[in-house]
C-alpha cells in the first residue's frame, strides 16, 4: 500500500475519563445527525406552495425560505469545522443540533412570514455546526482503514438517503398532515438524538489551547455567505445584472482577504499548508464538481415528474425510492472495491457510472415510460454518486493530522454545498435559456434535457480530473 502524505502529527486532547462508547453507537449517532442535515435541504421543496397560501408569502419570499437555510449552512461551515476542533466536538455536535431542533420548532409553529424565514436561516447555523461535527466524530472514534471506509460509506449512504428522501418524507407529511410538520418532525427525531449523544458520545478536542482565529472567522464567514448570496440571486436576476455580481464580487474579495490574512497569522482558522496535501485539494475540488452536478439530479428530476409528466408530489417523491436505494448501494459498494482497486479508481468508476446515468435521462421527452425516463437513468446517476462520494471523503480526511479534522470535515461539507448551489443557480439558468420562457411539457422537457447533458459532461470533467489529481494511495485496507 502507498501511504498517504500526512503533516506532523498532533495528538487528541480527550477532555473526558468515560470509556469509549460501541463504534456503532458513535456511527449511528454521527450518521443521524447528518441525516437530518441533508433531508432539511430537500424536505421543505414540496410544501412550498402550502408554506405560500397559509402564510402569505411572496414569490421571493417563497424562495428565501430555501436560501435562508443554504446561506447560513454554507457561510458559517469552516467556522463550524474549526470550533469543533477547538471547543470540543461533542459540544459542538450537541450545540449545532439544540439549534438546529429548536429552529425547526419554532419554524413549524410560525405565524408570519418573517417568522419562517427567520427560523430556517438559525436552521442553516445549527446545521453548519452539526454537519462537521458528525464526519469528524466518525473518523476520529474509527481507525484509518477498512474499518474507517465502512464507517465513511455508511456516513454517505444515510446522507445520500436524506437527501433523497426529502421529496418523499415532505409529500407524506404535506399530504397527510400539513406543511408545519415538514419541520416539526425534526423536534422529536433531534431530541432522541440529543439525548442518545449526552449519553453515550464521549468529549474530544484538538488544538492545545490554541484560540480561535476571529479574523479568519469573520471574513471566511461573511465571504461565502455573502457569495452564496449572490448565487441564488442568479436564478431571479440573471448572472449579468448588478444585483447578482455586486455579491459575487464583494464575497470574492472578502474569501481573497481571507487568504491573505490566513497566510500572515500564526494561528489560522485555515491553514494553507493542508492544501499542499494532494489528497485535501485534489478530493474538495473533486467533492465540488459531483456535488454541482448530484444537487440538480433530484430537483429537475422532481421538477420532471410533476411538471412534465403530471405525478403528485407523493407519486414524484414515490418514483425516486429505487434511486434512493442505488445511492446507499453504491456507498456500501464502494469500501468493498476500494481494498481492492484503490479508491482513485472507485472514485473514477462512480463518476462514469453517473455520467452514463446523466447522459440517459438527457433523452426524457414529454410522454416519458416511467422505467426509461425515471427509474434506471435515476439508479445509474444515484449508484454512480455512491461509488464517488465515499472515497472522495475518505481521501480527503485521510492525510490530515488530528488537530484539523473538524476543519477538513468543515471544507468537504462546504465544498458540496457550495457546488450544489452553483451547480443548481447555472443549470436554472441553462433550462430557462432553453425554456424561453414556454411552460408546455414539450419545452419543459427540451429544458430539462439540456440540463442533465450539462451534468454529464461535468461528471465525465470530473472523472478525468479525478484520474490524473487523485492520489494513488489504496485507502480502506487494514
Amino acid at each position: 500500500m502507498t501511504p498517504m502524505p500526512t503533516l506532523r502529527a498532533a495528538a487528541e486532547i480527550p477532555v473526558s475519563r468515560r470509556p469509549a462508547p460501541p463504534t456503532w453507537v458513535v456511527v449511528a449517532l454521527a450518521c443521524a445527525g447528518q441525516f437530518l442535515v441533508v433531508l432539511d435541504v430537500s424536505v421543505v421543496n414540496t410544501a412550498l406552495p402550502s408554506m405560500r397560501a397559509d402564510l402569505g408569502l411572496s414569490a421571493p419570499g417563497l424562495q428565501w425560505v430555501v436560501n435562508a437555510y443554504t446561506i447560513a449552512f454554507a457561510g458559517f461551515m469552516l467556522l463550524g469545522g474549526r470550533a469543533g476542533d477547538l471547543y470540543g466536538r461533542k459540544r459542538m455536535f450537541l450545540i449545532g443540533l439544540a439549534l438546529f431542533t429548536l429552529a425547526s420548532l419554532a419554524g413549524g409553529l410560525a405565524q408570519e412570514g418573517w417568522q419562517l424565514l427567520a427560523a430556517r436561516a438559525v436552521q442553516g447555523l445549527g446545521a453548519a455546526v452539526l454537519a462537521p461535527s458528525t464526519l469528524t466524530i466518525l473518523t476520529s472514534a474509527v481507525p484509518e482503514g477498512a474499518a474507517r471506509a465502512r464507517a465513511i460509506a455508511t456516513w454517505t449512504a444515510v446522507g445520500g438517503g436524506g437527501g433523497a428522501a426529502g421529496g418523499l418524507v415532505g409529500g407524506v407529511l404535506v399530504d397527510g398532515l400539513s406543511w408545519r410538520w415538514v419541520l416539526l418532525i425534526n423536534v422529536p427525531i433531534g431530541a432522541v438524538v440529543l439525548a442518545g449523544a449526552l449519553l453515550w458520545l464521549v468529549e474530544s478536542r484538538a488544538g492545545g489551547g490554541r484560540r480561535i482565529d476571529l479574523p479568519g472567522a469573520l471574513l471566511v464567514t461573511a465571504g461565502l455567505a455573502i457569495l452564496a448570496y449572490g448565487i441564488v440571486q442568479t436564478e431571479a436576476e440573471g448572472w449579468t445584472s448588478a444585483e447578482t455580481l455586486v455579491p459575487l464580487a464583494a464575497g470574492a474579495a472578502l474569501i481573497g482577504l481571507f487568504l491573505l490574512v490566513e497566510a500572515r497569522t500564526k494561528a489560522p482558522l485555515m491553514p494553507l499548508k493542508l492544501f499542499r496535501l494532494r489528497s485535501v485539494s485534489s478530493a474538495n475540488v473533486a467533492m465540488f464538481l459531483c456535488g454541482s452536478a448530484m444537487f440538480c439530479m433530484w430537483f429537475f428530476m422532481t421538477l420532471y415528474a410533476q411538471n412534465v409528466l403530471g405525478y403528485s408530489p407523493l407519486d414524484a417523491g414515490l418514483a425516486l425510492v429505487p434511486s434512493s436505494l442505488a445511492v446507499i448501494l453504491g456507498s456500501k459498494l464502494a469500501p468493498r472495491l476500494m481494498p481492492v482497486v484503490g479508491a482513485r479508481n472507485v472514485a473514477v468508476l462512480g463518476a462514469l457510472v453517473a455520467a452514463a446515468g446523466f447522459g440517459w435521462q438527457s433523452t426524457m421527452t414529454a410522454d416519458g415510460a416511467y422505467l426509461t425516463a425515471i427509474m434506471f437513468p435515476g439508479i445509474l446517476m444515484m449508484l454512480g454518486a455512491g461509488l464517488s462520494a465515499t472515497p472522495l471523503a475518505a481521501l480527503a480526511t485521510s492525510g490530515a493530522e488530528p488537530g484539523e479534522a473538524g476543519l477538513v470535515s468543515g471544507l468537504v461539507n462546504t465544498s458540496r454545498t457550495m457546488g450544489g448551489a452553483i451547480g443548481l443557480s447555472v443549470m436554472s439558468t441553462i433550462a430557462a435559456a432553453r425554456t424561453g420562457g414556454a411552460v408546455s411539457p414539450e419545452a419543459l422537457a427540451e429544458g430539462y434535457a439540456l440540463v442533465f447533458r450539462t451534468g454529464g459532461g461535468v461528471m465525465l470533467g470530473g472523472a478525468v480530473l479525478m484520474l490524473v489529481w487523485l492520489p494513488r494511495g489504496v485507502v480502506g485496507r487494514d
